[in-house]
């Protein structure tokens, strides 16, 4: 009998429940099984769980194949229909301990094949939590699930259920075990990071949990946010990027879009010059500050003039890390139904200039980093990634996970070179 094997599809959030999986499947002793952890986001991310599990299925004609994550919680039929799934279960059901003992104490005569509840019924996040994955350098902590808001373009609700938050008693003793076990950055993931603490008493925001934990685990090196919602963005956490040194210079931004009226359309919260204050506003507070953000070409209705907004947005906010994603129709959501959608060539190569113009923005920064000083923390013996998150290789081998500091000789592709 063999271990049961895990492919993660989709977001780090997805990554990290994986291996809180691991942990719980060898908890309760489930062997030979291959665990497919699905994403949902758009539907070819449906059409690539369905095409891995094929795949799993014929390299591992033996095992049992169980099918979870977002695409399972929302289109439990699809994947119970496919001859190479033997279950399916649920986000909630996939957390839980009991699911596992059930699935390894005996899989088809009394384990139900489809374990999926109602997402939208959850109240607590998973009460599982792991100590780091990945490298040895960089932890993640999942503080928040789920998210209260309804993009037209987003299926993920239905799949995540609604916003639920992590106390912060709860990170800040799991972040101190990281610290113990000598992880020198922690990363802090959700769905919708900046809904933290909406659900929990006196309804803190996301700047008070990383003031606390920052005041709370003085021996944390570095701590990272990852993607934020800028409108929701708090005071506390404004006041965090001007003073706090430990607060990574680096924000992910769910920016979707450039223009009005195509934002209203998405149903985000912010508009055009919301983004551009709370950039320049960052850059002020912390000039050292870089962005990513989150930009979709093509959405129903989106003319050339409304595309460009997208494109001056890049500058406007001088955004260096673009996500990219061409528009995708989803089924289920508001901007599937939109009649006027955008013809599939359009949408590629309006995606493609949106590509071209964030490689241009990467070189830009990567040029102004030559002959600076920079902090780089060491995911493996021979890269590193700066306080800004920007690979840095080295010819000289480094200790996996220590912070180094270097001065920056050159660039390499898209990698600075010390």
């Amino acid at each position: 009998m063999t271990a049961p094997k895990f492919t993660t599809l989709g977001c780090r959030l997805n990554a990290y429940e994986t291996e809180a999986m691991k942990e719980l499947s060898q908890q309760a002793g489930l062997e030979n099984a291959v665990i497919v952890n699905t994403c949902a986001v758009t539907s070819e991310a449906v059409r690539k769980a369905r095409q891995e599990i094929r795949k799993l299925r014929r390299e591992n004609p033996e095992a049992r194949v169980i099918v979870t994550g977002c695409a399972a919680q929302t289109e439990p039929e699809t994947f119970a229909a496919m001859d190479e799934v033997d279950a399916v279960i649920g986000n909630m059901e996939k957390m839980q301990p009991d699911t596992w003992k059930g699935m390894a104490a005996d899989f088809i005569g009394q384990t139900e094949s489809v374990q999926v509840d109602d997402i939208m019924s959850v109240t607590e996040t998973a009460g599982h939590l792991i100590d780091g994955f990945g490298t040895r350098s960089r932890a993640y902590v999942q503080v928040q699930n789920g998210c209260d808001h309804r993009c037209t373009f987003c299926i993920i609700p239905y799949g995540r259920g609604n916003s639920r938050s992590v106390p912060a008693g709860v990170v800040v003793d799991q972040i101190k075990r990281l610290v113990d076990k000598g992880y020198n950055e922690v990363v802090l993931t959700g769905v919708d990071l900046t809904s933290w603490g909406a659900d929990l008493p006196a309804m803190p925001k996301l700047g008070d949990l990383v003031i606390r934990i920052l005041k709370l685990v003085p021996d944390l090196p570095r701590l990272r946010i990852s993607s934020i919602d800028s409108i929701e963005v708090d005071e506390n956490l404004m006041q965090a990027i001007a003073t706090e040194q430990r607060l990574m210079p680096h924000l992910h931004l769910s920016l979707q879009h450039g223009d009005d009226l195509i934002l209203k359309r998405m149903k985000r919260r912010h508009l055009r010059d919301d983004a551009i204050r709370f950039t320049e506003e960052a850059k002020k507070l912390r000039p050292e500050m870089t962005f990513g953000a989150d930009i979709i070409a093509g959405f129903p209705t989106e003319t050339e003039a409304h595309f460009e907004n997208s494109m001056k947005l890049v500058q406007d906010c001088d955004l260096t890390w673009l996500h990219v994603f061409p528009y995708s129709k989803r089924p289920g959501t508001p901007a599937a139904r939109i009649p006027q959608q955008v013809n599939g060539n359009v949408i590629k190569d309006r995606a493609a200039r949106l590509r071209t113009i964030g490689e241009t923005q990467v070189s830009a920064h990567l040029a102004q980093q030559i002959g600076k000083t920079h902090n780089i923390l060491m995911e493996n013996p021979n890269m590193g990634r700066t306080e800004q998150f920007t690979e840095v290789a080295f010819t000289t081998p480094q200790i996996e996970g220590q912070i180094v500091t270097k001065s920056i000789l050159g660039v390499t592709g898209t990698q600075l070179s010390a």
